[in-house]
Order: C-alpha cells, then structure tokens, then sequence
C-alpha cells in the first residue's frame, strides 16, 4: 500500500524513482494571483514539499527543498489558523494555513532540510552520485583514467554549439526576421507566457494552473519550449541535482563498441533526414554522444528505435545536457516500458488504448478488432509521439502537451482521430484499407501558426493519392480531443494501465513458453503438455531463486536479452528441489548427491547454473530413454565432471580399510572370465574390421568417379557440419573408485523399489562379476602384446559353474562368494598383521554389503562399498576399524560395454531399467505442494500484517 502511494505521489508531481513519501496532510494555500484560499494537500517527502488542490487542475506546486530559504511558523488567528510560511531562494513565499500537526510538520521539514546541503555539497566533480531512477550508481570509469584524470581528447565540451542552444537556434541564426503574420503571433505568444511567468511565477516553483495548461495547448513559443519541456516532465529537477553528470557519462561512454552503439550508429541519419539540422555533422554527432551515453547509463534499455527520431526533437530546442534528462524522463518516468526489448510499456498502452476505445467509440471497436487495426496503428503512434506520423511542426504541439499533462493526452487525440474517420473506417473491408485512410488523414493535419520553415514530410509524400483530403487544423483536432474525451483521468489511466500489465506480461511469457517448447520438442520425448507443465515448475523455482535466498542477483539469473530458451536459469540448489521432486530415480539419502552430479554434467558452460534446455535433457533420458540410454546417464554420472575429485577421495578413503597384496600373481589358467572380457573388448574391432574391408573392395572401382562428384563432397562437407552423435565407444572407461560410486548409487536406488531383495541379489551377482572382469583386463593391459590364446569353456562348465556359484551354504550371501571367488591368492599375511586381522581381511566379516534376503534399506547407506582389486574383499565401512592399505590398483578399469553386457545378464535388472515411469503424477504432486507453500505464505504475510498494525 505503501508502495503505491509512493507511485502516484511520484506520478503526480513528476518526481524521481528514489523519492519517498513521508506524509501528506490537509491544508490551505493563499493563491495571490486569485487573491484566495484553495484547500488541498500538502506533501512532503525527502527532497520536496508539494500541494495539489482539492478541485482538480485548479492549483499544483513543487518546492524543492534545495530552493527553501526558510521556514517559519507564523501568529494564529481565527481567520488564519496554523500558518506556516516558506520562503524561497528567488524571493517566493507560500503561504499554508489550516494544518493540524504543524509543530511536528516543521520539524519534519527541518529535518530533511538539515540533511538536504550536505548531500548537495557532494554532488560536485567527479564525486556525485547519479539519480538512482535506473542505475544504482555511475558506470564505472574506465580503467585508462586515474583519478581526478580527464581524457587528452574530449568528446564533450562546454564550448561547443549544442552545449549552449538548442539546433533550430543555431541553424535560424542566419535567417532574416520575419515580420509576417505568423512571426506575430509567435510574439504574442511569447508576450502571453512572460505575463503569466509574472502572475504566476518561473521556474520549477512556478503555481501551475488552468491558465498553464490553456497557454500549453495554444502552443509553446519556439524560444521557451526547451525551458518549459524540462519545467513539466520534472527533468529540470534531475539536472539541477547532477551538475556535470551528463559530460563525464559522456567520456565514459563514447569510443566502447556494444551492440547499443552499432544500432545507433546505424539509426543516427535515419533520424529526421529531411531536417537540415541533422544534415551535417554537428546534429548527427550531438545526437550520437546523447544517445550513447544513456545508452552507457541505463543497459537494461540500451538503444531502441523510435529513441533517436524523439530525441533527435529534444536536441531542436533543448542543449545537449537537457536533452539527455528529458530522454531519462520519457525512458524511466513518462512513458516506463516503452523502449525496453520488448516494449511491454508501449503493449501496455496499447491495450489501455483498446480499453477506451471499447468504452468511448463501442461500434468502431468491435470492427476494428475484426480488421486487427488497433494494435497495428498504436505502436507507432504511442512509441514516437505521433513524430513519425504527422508532419513534424503538428506533432510538436501534442509533445507539447504530453510534457503536461503526460500519456493521457496521447489518448485523447488518437481517440479523436479514430472518431474524426469513424464512417469511413466502418466501411473499409481489410487493415489496409483502414491503415491507408488513418494515414492520410495524419498526413494533412497541419500547423498553420508555425514561423519555421516547411519541413517535407516522407511519409505523406508516400501515401499521398489523387485528389489529397482537406486539411486539419492541429488546434482544432487538439480542442475537438478535449471537448470530447477531456474527462480521462490520470489515475483512472495508471489503474488501467495497472491491470493491462498483468495481461501484457501474461501473454509475453505465454508467448515465451510456446516457443520454448517449440524449440525443445524435437529433442525431447516428453509430450507438449509436459513440456509446458515443466516449464511452469522450472519458471517458478527460477523466480523463488531469484528473490528468495539466492547467492546472485535477479539480472544475473534473468537476461530478457538473451533468447527464450536460455532466459530462466536455475542453480544447483533449485534443481536438487526439482530432482527431488521429478526424478523416477529414488535414491534415499543418496539423492541429493546424484543431482549435484547430474547438475555438474549438465551445466556444460560451467556457470553454475542450467537453463530449461539443459534441464529437460537431463529428465528426458531418465523418463524416455532406452535400457542402454538410462545407463549411459547413470555411467557418465560417476565419471568426471559429474563426478567431482571430492567424492572420488572419499571412495579412496574406503579401500584403505582394507590390504593388498603387492605381489602380482598370475593365475595358471584362464577361466570363461576371462574370454568374456577378450569378447566384449575385440568385438568392435572385428566389426569394425569388417566393414573397412567392404568399404575398401568398393572404393578402387568408385574412386575416380567419386573424384567427379561435386555432390559428393557436398555431403562430406555437410556430414562434418553435422554435431557428432556420442557413441558408448566414446565413453571413458571407469577406474575402481568410478565404481564404487557407482555402486553405492544401484544400492541405493533399489531400496525403495518394491523387489529390492531381487535387485539386490542381481547387483551383486553383476558387481563381482565386474569387479572379476576388471582384474583379468588389467592382466591383459599388464601383458601387452603377450596375450594368451583363450580356450572357451563348453557350455555344459559354465552352467554347473553357475549352479555353483549360487547355492551358497552356511547363510553366505552370492556377493561374498563372489568376491571370495575373484580374491586372488594371498597365503601369506604381512607380517606386521596378526592372525585374527589376517583372518578379517581374507574371508567375509559381518561387514558383508550384502545378506541375501536379510537386506534393509537402511542398511545401504552412503558409507557402504564394494571393492575388488588384488585381494581386495568386498567389505562395507563401519566401526572403527580403520587400518591403512594401499590405494586402489591404477591398473584397474570396465568399460560401459563390459557394464552394459553384466548388467544385461540379470532379467531383473533389465526389468528395473526397461520400466516406464509416468512423470503426470510427480508434476501435480509438484503443483499440490506449490499451492501448499503459497497458502502458507499469504497466511504467514496476513499475520505479520496483522502484527505491524
């Protein structure tokens, strides 16, 4: 609520975004130009004190407490109660009465007074603090200048032309005085606006009355235009508190090359060509150096077009400095939005437009939306201010009253130009029958008061036809848009306005999630629906990170710059939530850890954050994925990046519970073992083998003619372009601490599974197979070219080897038989190591990992391994048995296809990671604990409400 008293306060009084209300309270103020009382209100914030009558439009006043001389509490009476009277530097006193609290308002005043010369006195040199309206603080100086330093060449100085008078002042120097009718009226013009300067006052203190808005709308004298613009849009105020801002922007900014300057440069003689003004170099580079430096001061908007066509009018009858705070004024205050990306203050606007035009011309509504011509005509006539539409020296006048009385202006004349064109554009048939009508009609709306030069304008030029339309007084057109639709109201519009930004942002991020699943919805195997439920979850979390406990700031997590896809991004902390919440792989306590891996292997420019695409990638192997997909994901999570150095240390860590031996033995004979491991490593190359022989018969007899073939290298050329498809050959192979890792994940990821026994006794069955295969492919490597011929063993011996393997006795569980199995021979303990240690380390303690059909869950925890290297036993981490070993053998590696071909051994296994996962039911679970955690926010903000009132 606060807020938006704030807003309107500011609003109202054209003010800065860093002025705060601290209160208002009724009173009187004596008018000496009516020689009367007139009641209203009274404002005071950190900077000014301001009044706006009751009665609109009969009173408003701005005092900027830099201005304040002094303050007094004047006599009582019962004709004057309560007086307080205000006296300014330029000799101007006002006079309040009829305040209830006036001893506590004085003090308010003069407190703010007492804090108002010291921030002053710092706003001089290069030690000022810019206007916090956009930017926090003045770009940096580039790193060439020292301080107090000023560049050998200045880009901007005091002493050029523009710095001193506005361009059509420079350029109608030369031009001999015109005694006509038209210069006459020009100076009574003039002599009106110095009488009421007079009677009213000049300056920012200035009482702004009725009277003030008649003369605006009678037309601004060409000599006081520059001075009055900057008197109403509050600009004035900015420029007076930030002397020399506006030179030192400029050396900062001009010579950096961004893609603000580049459109620039390519906009500058696009901007009023037919004005000889901005044909020569003086007004190209006066508007080069204004547009770039607000460029420089306020990124977020940096150049749009349509900036440099009204700025390119301001730099006509303002200096350059006055040109940028009016430019600040119309970018962050008069018409917010309007220049951003996305123009959402201009779509704001023209659904405002769409409003009234609902409400005021009903009939003509309804067929224009028909024939979609609202929307078309409103941009350009809103983001320009009519300039680029009607001749310059009648558009002149509406900006004129839009430096009043602000955008509702601007409504009121398109609604009379619709209103003026109503029969005919009733009868059109399509938009651009009704584009052309409502162009040509902007065409002829003339200034016939003007003493300036005729100035062509193109776009008539363009759209002229046979026989032109009558003209049109802009007066008339101005007077016709007050008498019939003077009654808007300026916080009826910001109400308006208000609502129609829900809708506009609304439709943005509707337009933003459509494309966004367009992007992604080939790539993904999710369907439409999911995608965009997806996207509302990930959103959401990106909004939560960026205000709520995040380590960096909403512009770094949200770039509206940069294209859909890549505009919300989420850290490590919001996709553990989103994992957690989405993910069909369940790992207990272990899952947080697999999300940071999966986090690490998706974030593949490193900046610690994923965006939509990323993070749909991550879900759609896990949900849509085939067998080998899935274990590819899971493989590549225990490799390097996902698998970060620390957690590979904490494997490491686990082996030293266990000895080795450092004797290597080879065995006598090779087992089926081995021809398994000799099978799944030369598979590939006999294949491969294969096909090169098939390619090579074919490429002797194709060879020259293949030379000829331009298409042939096209295809070659378009087959390298191609991004190359990973193949599980491309996979690294894993050492034994990868697989450990890995192994502690399959443990976890079964316990809630509702076969976990029969997963388990499958993982285990796989694990020491793997682990028996890694040690035969390390004699393999160790031998090198020397590799024994491999006998297979006949079918009937592996089956009663199996039939072995599995009837373990004694409650022995497969896994410790299988290790006991794959333990090379150790006779002799070392002899620092007593029989009882040596007894524990050769044979299967009750740290066995794992009991066939005795396994809990909970009895999978993170410490818990399985470790195969040497003579090393399979063993889980408990107690405080800690006894140093040496490390895991280097030597030691699986490939994916060797864990791809174990694990395809187990149906249940392959049961376990063929299943479909349906990801509809996690989402609205997702959704139900949102709507959760709202209900539980708005009750908490009810009651600390409650509390502070």
């Amino acid at each position: 609520m606060h807020g938006q008293k704030n807003e309107r306060y500011r609003a109202l009084f054209r003010l800065t975004q860093d002025e705060r209300l601290d209160g208002h309270t009724d009173c009187t103020l004596w008018t000496p130009f009516a020689k009367m009382h007139v009641v209203g209100q009274m404002f005071v914030s950190n900077n000014y004190i301001c009044f706006a009558s009751r009665e609109e439009d009969l009173c408003q006043l701005i005092i900027p407490l830099r201005e304040v001389s002094i303050v007094e509490k004047a006599d009582s009476s019962s004709v004057l109660p309560s007086p307080l009277s205000i006296s300014t530097k330029n000799k101007m006193t006002f006079l309040f009465a009829n305040l209830k609290d006036r001893d506590f308002l004085v003090q308010r005043i003069s407190d703010f007074l007492q804090r108002t010369p010291d921030r002053l006195c710092g706003l001089t040199g290069q030690s000022e603090t810019p206007s916090p309206s956009t930017p926090t603080s003045l770009p940096p100086t580039p790193p060439v200048l020292g301080t107090g330093e000023l560049p050998l060449v200045r880009h901007y100085s005091s002493s050029l032309p523009t710095a001193k008078q506005g361009l059509l002042s420079i350029y109608q120097k030369d031009q001999t005085e015109d005694l006509g009718p038209k210069a006459t009226k020009e100076k009574m013009k003039e002599e009106s606006w110095n009488i009421h300067f007079f009677e009213f006052g000049r300056g920012v203190c200035m009482y702004r009355t009725s009277k003030t808005r008649d003369l605006v709308l009678k037309g601004i004298p060409e000599s006081l235009r520059g001075e009055l613009w900057l008197l109403f849009s509050g600009a004035q105020n900015e420029m007076a508190t930030h002397p020399s801002y506006y030179a030192e922007l400029v050396e900062q900014a001009m010579g950096r090359c961004t893609l603000a300057t580049e459109e620039i440069e390519r906009d500058l003689h696009r901007s009023m060509p037919e004005h000889h003004a901005f044909q020569n170099e003086m007004g190209i580079a006066a508007l080069r150096r204004v547009l770039t430096a607000y460029a420089y001061r306020n990124p977020g908007i940096g150049y749009c077009q349509a900036m440099n066509i009204v700025t390119s009018v301001l730099l006509l009858y303002c200096t350059e400095e006055e040109a940028f705070w009016l430019l600040v004024a119309l970018c962050e205050r008069m018409l917010p939005d309007y220049y951003n990306t996305r123009v959402v203050g201009a779509l704001v606007d023209q659904g405002v437009f769409e409003e009234l035009t609902r409400e005021c011309l009903p009939l003509l509504y309804e067929h224009m939306q028909d024939l979609g011509v609202i929307s078309t005509i409103s941009l350009s006539w809103f983001l320009t201010l009519f300039l680029s539409v009607m001749p310059f020296d009648s558009a002149v006048l509406l900006v004129d009253c839009f430096f009043y009385e602000g955008i509702k202006v601007i409504f009121q004349v398109s609604l009379a130009v619709l209103h003026a064109n109503m029969e005919q554009l009733l009868a059109c048939t399509d938009e651009g029958e009704a584009m052309t009508i409502l162009g040509r009609y902007l065409d002829n709306v003339v200034n016939k008061q003007t003493v300036s030069a005729p100035i062509p304008h193109l776009h008539a030029l363009l759209t002229s036809g046979d026989e032109p339309p009558p003209e049109i007084d802009v007066f008339e057109l101005i007077k016709t848009s007050y008498e019939k639709f003077g009654s808007l109201r300026a916080d009826v519009i910001e109400q308006m306005r208000f609502k129609q930004r829900l809708k506009v942002i609304q439709c943005l991020e509707d337009t933003a999630k459509r494309s966004v699943v367009r992007a992604i919805m080939t790539e993904s195997a999710f369907a439409i629906e999911e995608l965009e439920e997806l996207y509302v979850l990930f959103k959401a979390k990106h909004i939560m990170s960026c205000y709520w406990g995040a380590s960096s700031t909403p512009a770094e997590r949200h770039d509206p710059s940069l294209p859909y896809l890549e505009q919300y991004r989420i850290d490590c902390g919001q996709f553990g939530q989103l994992f957690s919440a989405l993910s069909p792989w369940s790992c207990g306590m272990h899952t947080a850890t697999l999300s940071a891996r999966l986090f690490r292997l998706l974030d593949s420019n490193k900046d610690s954050l994923i965006n939509f695409k990323e993070f749909v990638t991550g879900l759609s192997g896990m949900y849509h994925g085939d067998m080998t997909e899935k274990l590819k994901l899971l493989y590549k999570l225990h490799l390097p990046p996902a698998l970060c150095p620390e957690e590979a240390e904490s494997a490491l860590e686990a082996t030293q519970f266990f000895t080795d031996d450092d004797t290597p033995q080879d065995p006598p004979s090779l087992s089926h073992l081995d021809f398994l491991v000799q099978e799944v490593t030369s598979g590939d190359e006999v294949k491969e083998a294969k096909e090169a022989g098939e390619a090579g018969g074919d490429s002797e007899d194709k060879k020259e003619e293949k030379i000829k073939d331009y298409k042939y290298y096209l295809r070659m050329w378009a087959k390298e372009k191609e991004p190359k498809k990973e193949t599980i050959k491309d996979l690294p192979r894993m050492n034994q601490e990868q697989f450990i890792e890995l192994c502690k994940t399959l443990y976890n990821m079964f316990s809630e599974d509702p076969l976990e026994q029969e997963l388990y006794h499958a993982i285990a069955t796989v694990a020491s197979l793997l682990l028996r295969i890694g040690e035969v492919g390390k004699k393999f490597t160790n031998n090198g070219s020397k590799k024994p011929e491999l006998q297979p063993l006949p079918a009937e011996d592996v089956s009663q080897q199996e039939k072995e393997d599995s009837s373990g006795e004694g409650g022995q569980s497969l896994v410790s038989k299988a290790l006991a199995e794959a333990q090379l021979d150790n006779p002799t303990p070392p002899a620092n190591v007593s029989d009882e240690e040596a007894k524990d380390d050769t044979s299967i303690s009750s740290y066995s990992v794992v009991s066939a059909g005795s396994l809990q869950c909970e009895d999978i925890a993170d410490d818990t391994v399985l470790i195969g290297c040497g003579g090393g036993v399979g063993g889980a981490i408990g107690g405080n048995d800690f006894r140093r070993g040496s490390a895991p053998d280097a030597d030691w590696s699986i490939s994916f296809e060797q864990v791809l071909a174990s694990l395809l051994t187990e149906p249940a296994l392959v049961n376990y990671f063929e299943k479909k996962h349906d990801i509809k039911s996690k989402m609205a679970a997702c959704k139900a604990q949102r709507a959760v955690e709202r209900q539980i926010s708005s009750s908490s903000d009810h009651e600390l409400a409650q509390l502070s009132t």
